[in-house]
């Protein structure tokens, strides 16, 4: 008789972001009259810039026409947006990275689940506490995280580093030695970010120790402080030690659209054993490629017209976050995050549980967060909010909070 993969079976519950849904969902079918301000999941709510619009509507017609069709894509991706890619994102900043280095997928979140895929089932990885739970869940699936405690919401075979108010919500090097360390900066949930001079330290430290960074930088468009990397490879030694993740999904609106991309360094090596190559082979085998009219949307990202118009959109979710920051500090909330990423950080009020606070926020405000401990032990007592929601909804959520 065939078997299955037991390590699903360890997953404690459904995803974080399905739990809120269903819950969300029971909540308004019993209350159809309750009108439900949703700032939990980070999915943006502008439309599509209209140069990448354009981009997309000439994409389609040339889909039209035998001399401009495409089928399926390269397995890199195309190099228009490859190109476009190292131009604008690395080489702009001083970063050595080439396009044979970049590869193009469908999002962030994918490449975040099956990067593990290439490294050996006993590795140990560490994580940052909270985190995003597809790291985790995607090590659990692979059979690396060991055995899951109820009471500490742990796995044995993890290693932690907590990011806590008291550290400044930064993580330390582990006192055990982990072969992958999972870090996204700036910081899902938290809102907090590195400086470079921090960065700089953690690309040592993983060089020292012969480990691998998984670099998701989701949201390093969102970045103000100049003081803040955008890209890993900004540091000197990086190429040796990180593979980054990218997405156009924060940055351009494509949560709908489905793109994003990631550098894999050919200096990247585990002995004589290339992962860039390692990569290829399994991106090539088991991915057929974003779709053409995608990437074009995607090259018009680093159009002049492009930048401009997502510069204002992210302009728009960040005048959300000071909205979100500031009123709830005005509301007596103790509020982190905010200035570098478009997630706010608060601690719940009156000694409330995460959920109680989730739960409290639905009922008494009709409004829809993030429970902290959704994102691991050391988020319990926290709570997260999203500036991707629109402004005058942002505006009303907050009066409702308020008023509580």
């Amino acid at each position: 008789m065939f078997q299955i993969n037991d390590n699903y079976q360890k997953l404690p519950g459904s995803y974080l972001f399905s739990t809120i849904g269903k819950k969300v969902n029971a909540y308004q079918q019993a209350n159809p009259d309750k009108n439900i301000i949703r700032l939990g999941i980070g999915d943006v709510t502008q439309p599509i810039a209209p140069a990448i619009i354009e981009a997309m509507h000439k994409a389609v017609d040339e889909m039209g026409h035998a001399e401009t069709f495409h089928g399926y894509a390269p397995d890199l991706g195309y190099e228009f947006l490859r190109k476009a890619i190292v131009e604008n994102d690395y080489k702009a900043r001083g970063c050595e990275v080439e396009a044979d280095e970049v590869f193009v997928s469908d999002g962030a979140k994918s490449d975040s689940a099956n990067i593990q895929e290439i490294f050996a089932q006993n590795n140990r990885i560490a994580v940052c506490d909270p985190v995003y739970p597809v790291y985790v869940d995607s090590n659990v699936m692979a059979g690396r995280t060991g055995t899951y405690d109820k009471n500490t919401e742990t796995w044995s075979d993890v290693i932690y580093m907590p990011c806590t108010a008291e550290n400044n919500f930064v993580p330390e090097f582990p006192k055990e030695t982990p072969d992958m360390i999972y870090l996204c900066l700036p910081n899902n949930p938290t809102g907090t970010t590195l400086t470079k001079d921090q960065l700089q330290e953690w690309v040592d430290y993983a060089n020292r120790v012969g480990a691998v960074i998984i670099y998701d930088a989701a949201y390093e468009a969102y970045i103000s402080e100049d003081n803040v990397a955008h890209s890993i490879y900004e540091c000197k030694g990086a190429r040796n030690c990180a593979i980054e993740l990218r997405s156009f999904s924060k940055n351009a609106g494509f949560t709908g659209v489905r793109l994003g991309f990631t550098v894999v360094p050919k200096d990247l090596k585990c002995g004589d054993v290339s992962l860039n190559a390692m990569w290829a082979r399994r991106h090539g085998t088991k991915f057929n490629g974003a779709p053409y009219i995608v990437q074009r949307a995607g090259e018009a990202v680093y159009s002049e017209a492009g930048k401009a118009q997502l510069k204002e959109q992210v302009a728009y979710y960040m005048k959300n976050a000071k909205t979100i920051k500031d009123g709830l500090k005005d509301a007596g909330y103790t509020v982190f995050g905010g200035v570098n990423a478009p997630y706010i950080w608060l601690k719940t009020p009156d000694q409330m549980t995460s959920w109680e606070f989730f739960d409290y926020l639905l009922e008494k405000a009709n409004v829809v967060g993030t429970p902290g401990s959704g994102f691991g032990p050391s988020g319990e007592g926290y709570f997260r909010l999203t500036a991707f929601g629109n402004y005058e909804n942002t505006v009303q959520a907050l009066e409702r909070i308020k008023a509580l």
